[in-house]
């Protein structure tokens, strides 16, 4: 099993910013893939940004020159910088692991958290 603790979100002006951070802990494997999604009230789960455990780094065209992922693989944290934030952006964050494996892939899911843009 893994667990995903994450921390950071809150309240934030339009043009404003904010950092989440996500560390894990447990049976983390090799090959894995640590990602940011969000969902939005009313809307499906989406793909913020994901980075592989050999340090590629990919992010949705929404967020793509406002947001910053990184991730430590030594401390077992990803963190996701948010800057010029804008009202769509507001939704619940989570933190995702993905193990892969030669046969198989597991995912394992943080608890989420808020993140409010004010217009």
């Amino acid at each position: 099993q893994v667990q995903l603790v994450e921390s950071g979100g809150g309240l934030v002006q339009s043009g404003g910013s904010l950092s989440l951070s996500c560390a894990a802990s447990g049976a983390i494997y090799r090959t894995n893939v640590m990602a940011w999604y969000r969902q939005a009230p009313g809307k499906e789960r989406e793909l913020v940004a994901n980075a592989t455990s050999n340090g590629i780094t990919t992010y949705a065209d929404s967020v793509k020159g406002r947001f910053t992922m990184s991730r430590d693989n030594a401390k077992k944290t990803v963190h996701l910088q948010m800057n010029s934030l804008k009202p769509e952006d507001t939704a619940v964050y989570y933190c995702n692991l993905r193990n892969i494996w030669n046969w198989g892939q597991t995912d394992f899911w943080g608890q989420g958290t808020q993140v409010t843009v004010s217009s």
